[in-house]
């Protein structure tokens, strides 16, 4: 399918027309006569089937006692009969009449035989000619039908058109050269990934560079990272910067129901391809298609017939072409470990693109592209929002950036500012204000030493963050309050006595509601369900465990989605009874810590506690008086380290 270069006004490709036969062309009409004459036929139009009159049916007998009537068909409902020829000077077509029968009148055919008159019954009260000629009016009908199906699918045109007829057609997206809308100007915080595509461009500009040396360009690039990271928007600005044309589709727009059409979609999509070469494919959502063969998801004896073969179709039209022609397949996925081996080996998808989440540095440069269009007050700082949103991907910090402005917005402010952009922080976070609410006195209190405990605790932890806000105010699903921590820096590796810290932290909150009400709430499920969590991944997955040693019992993570983790290996019971008592004792020691934390600073927690109760919301500035008079407990640096307790340091019991 040729792409149209001359409509500067149109991204998309639209072909001419094709010159359209007798049958597209009058197909509807023919369709409509047929079910006109079939309606007809069959007497559903009865004003349209004959010309006859209709008389009361107590003229009828008149004329039948008058010895005027020659025939009559009588029918469940109706009476049709004609006149005989004395008996009227008019036309032969002016004496037929029809009357409505009478069934009460069971002398009716003793009259008619009376009077000579020649009669019959039928079982219908339609015009003759059903029979035969009804069937092949029927015939008509679906011959039009099926004609009409023919001019839709004609009209439908394309690679894209509605039609049945063009299911076997590619859906993909056509731009045509540089109309993608998207340079690399518009995609920040990726650089080594558009350094790396920079390459892809420069190729399809100047081949002639990489073929004089007799190089082979890879034919597939596959981009791989967490989803709203950009890796679509990278694609589509690598087209518009090559200033070529771009074919864009999901890899689930591939597969239907029919076995086969997934096939013939691919066949046809390269052929198009071919023909508009050079040019870049895109499929995004790889993993939708190329899932490996057999997987434990598949059906009877481990295949999917027709994920397979549009698979299998995929890898030998990558196969089919030479590397050199022009045509770069560019393809993204978010679980690059579900990918058939096939496709990632050399001569396929040999080259791999990691669009990860951004840094500090990534993230200002994302915000900066952002904000042009957005009105922002003096007070915006770009790189205190980019400390202040660690992990936070390109598609986060443009919903960040849209959200302070709705709230700006909504406040009828003039520009956005920096409380805006903290509020939206918060939202995306936590979830939005529950101003509805309500919390009971106990539920506040409750809350507000829950919360408490964790920004205490929080202080003394190394590496933990600094404590930016502490709120009682109700956010989101479940979230009765929050302990805003926010790191110093960028951390990319995490070291043991952090992660025992970090349980800590989790725990503080119900080592707050036991030290200082003497019993617990259902408020510290979800800490409770992370600090477990975390402990085991500390014994199954990074191997810090003394007893068991450097050892893996749970099976790799999915590396860009977090809760895709897989069950753990096969163990034996000795193995997992050890496991279950490393992670309790883990726990268990960080929930010891806490407490003591907590009651070596029982004068600052209740005091924090009791302003937060009267505030509601306290920021980083009221904070830090408080938490600077925190004194850490004997023997929290050696916890830290080995995990071991001080002797004599033993509050549990007393709690419970």
């Amino acid at each position: 399918m040729p792409v149209d270069k001359n409509n500067s006004n149109d991204n998309t490709n639209k072909p001419s027309k094709p010159k359209r036969s007798w049958v597209q062309k009058y197909g509807t009409s023919l369709f409509l006569l047929a079910a006109t004459v079939l309606l007809i036929n069959f007497g559903l139009l009865p004003n349209l089937g004959a010309n006859r009159r209709q008389v009361p049916y107590s003229q009828f007998l008149e004329q039948v006692q008058a010895d005027k009537v020659e025939q009559a068909t009588i029918g469940r409902e109706q009476i049709r009969y004609q006149l005989k020829e004395a008996a009227t000077s008019e036309s032969e077509e002016s004496r037929s009449f029809q009357t409505i029968a009478v069934p009460q009148d069971q002398k009716l055919v003793e009259i008619l035989r009376q009077h000579n008159v020649e009669f019959t019954g039928s079982l219908a009260d339609t015009d003759d000619g059903g029979g035969i000629l009804g069937w092949l009016f029927m015939l008509l009908l679906f011959f039009g039908f099926w004609i009409w199906l023919l001019r839709r699918a004609a009209a439908g045109g394309g690679a894209g058109g509605p039609a049945a007829l063009n299911v076997g057609k590619s859906k993909a997206r056509i731009y045509s050269e540089g109309k993608t809308g998207v340079q690399f100007d518009d995609v920040a915080g990726v650089d080594e990934a558009k350094a790396e595509l920079q390459e892809v461009i420069d190729f399809l500009k100047n081949s002639q560079k990489y073929t004089r040396l007799g190089a082979k360009f890879p034919k597939g690039i596959l981009l791989i990272g967490p989803p709203g990271t950009g890796k679509t928007l990278l694609a589509r600005a690598v087209a518009g910067e090559a200033n070529v044309p771009f074919f864009s589709l999901s890899g689930s727009e591939f597969i239907e129901l029919f076995v086969g059409v997934g096939a013939s979609r691919v066949r046809d999509l390269f052929k198009q391809a071919k023909e508009n070469a050079p040019c870049i494919v895109f499929i995004d959502e790889l993993d939708a298609l190329g899932k490996s063969r057999g997987g434990g998801n598949s059906m009877i004896g481990g295949s999917n017939d027709e994920r397979e073969q549009t698979l299998n179709q995929l890898l030998n039209e990558m196969d089919g072409f030479e590397p050199n022609i022009g045509i770069i397949l560019i393809a993204a996925t978010n679980r690059p470990e579900v990918l058939d081996p096939a496709l990632q080996r050399p001569g396929r998808f040999d080259r791999q693109v990691v669009v990860d989440r951004p840094d500090k540095i990534g993230r200002k440069a994302i915000l900066a592209v952002h904000v042009p269009n957005v009105k922002l007050a003096d007070d915006v700082d770009l790189d205190k929002l980019a400390i202040r949103t660690p992990g936070f991907a390109g598609a986060d910090l443009a919903n960040l950036v849209n959200e302070a402005a709705l709230l700006a917005a909504r406040q009828d402010q003039d520009t956005v500012t920096m409380a805006d952009f903290n509020e939206a922080i918060e939202r995306v976070i936590a979830g939005l204000k529950k101003k509805s609410r309500v919390l009971t006195d106990t539920e506040k209190k409750t809350v507000a030493y829950h919360e408490t405990g964790h920004a205490l605790v929080g202080s003394l932890i190394p590496g933990a963050g600094i404590v930016e806000k502490i709120s009682i105010v109700p956010r989101g699903v479940g979230a009765l309050g929050y302990t805003l921590q926010l790191p110093e820096e960028e951390r990319f590796l995490v070291g043991e006595d952090e992660i025992r810290g970090r349980i800590a932290i989790m725990l503080a909150g119900r080592s707050a509601e036991e030290l200082v009400f003497g019993k617990v709430s259902t408020g510290a499920s979800d800490d409770i369900q992370k600090a477990t969590d975390m402990a085991e991944r500390f014994v199954t997955i990074y191997g810090m465990s003394d007893k068991l040693g450097p050892i893996a019992f749970d099976k790799p993570q999915s590396q860009f989605l977090a809760g895709m983790g897989s069950p753990r290996r096969s163990v034996s019971p000795q193995v997992a009874e050890a496991i279950d008592q490393e992670v309790k004792a883990m726990v268990d020691g960080a929930h010891q810590m806490a407490l003591q934390i907590l009651d070596d600073n029982r004068e600052i927690l209740e005091q924090t506690a009791q302003v937060l109760l009267q505030e509601e919301v306290l920021e980083a500035q009221a904070l830090l008086e408080k938490l600077e008079q925190m004194q850490p407990p004997k023997g929290l640096d050696e916890w830290l380290r080995t995990g071991k307790l001080p002797e004599n340091q033993d509050l549990l019991p007393s709690m419970n």
